[in-house]
């Protein structure tokens, strides 16, 4: 991972203003929305929505906001038309950049995500174009506290399938196989073991740093660009210095 905090990273998004955050949840409600046609209205048989549940709380989302989703979300199935496109391409200086979304209109994503990228001083790629670059895995990170124990939940973690375990001054990161992902997260959960992140996620093989200032406007413009879009729910990169 990079070399400045992630952990602070979290932290800054999550205080927002509530115009983002209710973006947030908006993009939440979205991926409940699609768990839920997926695989039906109850968590304790739906492991994808549990998952989004559990993503959903790790960003603040209010119980009544996510049983809302899940109702809505369960009573109007037909309603639940939503696309999963991904889109790949480059930032200034060759950042690698993978847009996820989720929309009921290819053609306007594909339109204001390519729009995005040549407003940042980028270029939307071919599928593939980057993605070999990552690697996808579930990412968990618990904050360093008094009531946790590092040996304890490096020993719970790997016990319950995680691949690696890695703590730093602020925290504990945790990843697995997208697979092994519930299982882990659910361990902890159990143990009550307060995550403050905890998703799938596509993490760089290697890091880009930006040194041109003016790069660094541009790639800042594209963030910022693709944030604004409603259908966009996810962006990676390997921007060192974001």
């Amino acid at each position: 991972m990079s070399g400045h905090s992630k952990f602070a990273n979290i932290k800054h998004k999550k205080e927002k203003n509530d115009a983002v955050r209710g973006k947030v949840f908006t993009r939440l409600g979205r991926e409940i929305a699609v768990a839920v046609k997926a695989g039906g209205a109850d968590p304790d048989t739906n492991s994808r929505l549990r998952d989004v549940v559990a993503k959903a709380k790790s960003n603040n989302m209010p119980n009544d906001n996510i049983e809302r989703s899940i109702k809505k979300a369960s009573g109007d199935l037909n309603a639940v038309n939503y696309d999963s496109i991904v889109y790949e391409g480059y930032g200034p200086s060759g950042v690698a950049v993978i847009v996820e979304t989720l929309t009921d209109n290819r053609n306007r994503a594909a339109a204001n995500v390519r729009n995005a990228f040549t407003k940042g001083g980028g270029n939307m790629g071919t599928t593939g174009c980057v993605s070999f670059m990552f690697d996808e895995k579930g990412l968990i990170m618990v904050e360093k506290s008094d009531n946790v124990d590092e040996d304890e939940l490096m020993m719970m973690a790997l016990e319950a399938g995680a691949s690696d375990f890695e703590a730093s001054e602020e925290g504990y990161e945790i990843l697995t196989s997208p697979e092994d992902f519930s299982a882990v997260r659910e361990t902890l959960e159990k143990a009550g073991i307060e995550m403050i992140s905890a998703e799938v996620t596509m993490i760089p093989q290697t890091w880009t740093e930006l040194i041109d200032e003016e790069d660094i406007k541009k790639m800042n413009k594209l963030m910022a660009l693709l944030d604004e879009e409603d259908d966009v729910q996810n962006v990676y990169h390997n921007w060192e210095n974001e």
